[in-house]
């Protein structure tokens, strides 16, 4: 059997502005609606499934760690976005190195948090350099 990662839910305040959120800084179609779901698909057919979440009904979002696997020039593109919306970044997941990028396994990497606070990170060479 070949197992393969089809879709992630994620939590929103607003799932169809999070959704439009991420497809505006990836560069990725805009988001469908399929209730009660605003979905948006990545490259490799993986759909992230945004769901709206009430604080006061469900308790705080937890927030979740998305990597992204990207080219050089995707990275100069999304982390251009990044700074010139004032994002915070880091080089290091534990927010040790503030406003830098790192450069593990000979590619360029960097985390920064989405409108809810999940945690999401650039790189443009895999982790192990394969």
């Amino acid at each position: 059997m070949s197992i393969q990662l089809n879709h992630t839910i994620l939590a929103a305040r607003d799932a169809h502005s999070s959704a439009e959120w991420y497809a505006e800084l990836f560069g990725l179609d805009a988001p469908t609606h399929l209730a009660p779901f605003w979905q948006v698909t990545t490259a490799n057919g993986v759909n992230l499934d945004f769901i709206d979440h009430d604080p006061a009904e469900y308790g705080e979002i937890e927030p979740r760690h998305l990597a992204f696997l990207i080219g050089e020039d995707d990275f100069d593109t999304i982390f251009g976005k990044v700074v010139e919306r004032g994002i915070d970044h880091y080089a290091d997941p534990h927010k040790q190195v503030p406003g830098e990028i790192n450069h593990h396994d000979g590619g360029r990497g960097v985390y920064f948090p989405d409108p809810d606070n999940h945690w999401l990170e650039i790189i443009t060479v895999p982790y192990g350099g394969w």
